[in-house]
């Protein structure tokens, strides 16, 4: 990110930062053990907060107002901000909606737990027959519609993702033959769960390339549209995409991968990035009265991955509290940022 260079070329050094920050929060696996939750969960928090300012400082207050200021719209300035930013939150359910229907067809509601070769322990019940569950040291990432696996509760609390394994199986049978355990080497089934979540998390991502290219795209467009807003909404997102290389990594660890293969696929999600931002460069360098849309696109996006995906992810092990104040500390510092260095 060099100021004086084309906007193409800006986007592109951005979204390698942005890929850097995924892979170094893979990185992390050589590190932390796959028990440390907490860490994991602070840092989803924070990153939240993170996007949420990133969303309206960097996107949507450049977007309303180059709506305004177009004078093409009036009274009704916010229509194009408005469009764009349902359509950026449509496009993430509509990747999510899709997502089991490109190979998870046997449990299409499913979310793509990381556990992915579920090592199975009994527990004994003197009122009824032993049942098989999921140890409560196995982590999940929630992409895509809950199935089984995830379920919540009515009044709003966190997300339980450890139901009775038979409960999938017919009239809660156990399955036949002897309890693997985690062999640490996934087989065909996993591999598919390796693949869809892989590509469910670039679908992510695709979102926050755009949102890097078409922010720089857009410097000097407006007043509000600088290259020192382009260039906090990159640094904000990399501090996103830190988290997420780790929720990536760690779990996979835990699952049994080897580490090196752990931090390859944690950081295998942020490639898509510099390619969407090269993209979202030349497409509002090339039709400028798309940039308001653009920008609103990428911003809802944005917020529905925030509370779709990363609060109910930090939530599920019991540190809302901690995910909930490192959320508002991100927020505050992103903020900061922004208003102090843009």
């Amino acid at each position: 990110m060099l100021q004086g260079y084309s906007s193409v070329f800006q986007a592109l050094l951005g979204t390698f930062f942005t890929w850097a920050m995924t892979a170094a929060g893979a990185a992390l696996v050589f590190i932390f053990s796959s028990g440390q939750r907490r860490i994991l969960d602070g840092s989803l928090g924070f990153a939240a907060g993170v996007m949420l300012a990133a969303s309206y400082w960097s996107l949507l207050a450049p977007a309303v107002e180059m709506a305004t200021s177009s004078g093409g719209f009036g009274a009704f300035a916010f229509f194009p901000v408005a469009v764009g930013f349902t359509l950026g939150a449509a496009f993430v359910y509509l990747a999510d909606v899709l997502m089991p229907h490109l190979g998870a067809a046997e449990d299409p509601q499913t979310a793509l737990a990381l556990n992915l070769g579920p090592v199975l322990i009994k527990k004994s019940d003197p009122e009824g027959p032993a049942t098989l569950l999921f140890p409560e040291r196995e982590l999940t990432i929630r992409i895509g519609s809950p199935g089984f696996l995830s379920d919540k509760s009515e009044n709003g609390e966190v997300y339980q993702r450890k139901k009775v394994a038979a409960a999938a199986l017919p009239d809660g049978t156990a399955p036949s033959g002897p309890v693997q355990g985690n062999s640490g080497q996934p087989g065909v089934s996993s591999w598919r769960r390796i693949a869809l979540l892989i590509l469910a998390i670039t679908l992510h991502n695709v979102p926050e390339g755009l949102a890097v290219g078409v922010g720089f795209g857009a410097v000097e467009k407006t007043a509000s549209a600088t290259f020192e807003s382009a260039r906090n909404l990159a640094i904000g997102i990399g501090i996103q995409n830190f988290p997420e290389g780790l929720a990536v990594s760690l779990p996979l660890r835990g699952a049994g991968f080897s580490t090196w293969r752990a931090f390859w696929y944690g950081q295998l999600s942020g490639m898509v990035e510099p390619l969407a931002g090269v993209f979202g460069a030349f497409a509002v360098v090339l039709a400028e009265p798309v940039l308001p849309y653009a920008l609103a696109f990428a911003a809802g996006a944005m917020v529905y991955v925030v509370m779709d995906d990363i609060i109910p992810e930090a939530q599920i092990s019991g540190n809302g509290k901690l995910a909930s104040w490192a959320s508002i500390l991100g927020f505050v510092v992103m903020m900061s940022l922004d208003v102090g260095l843009g």
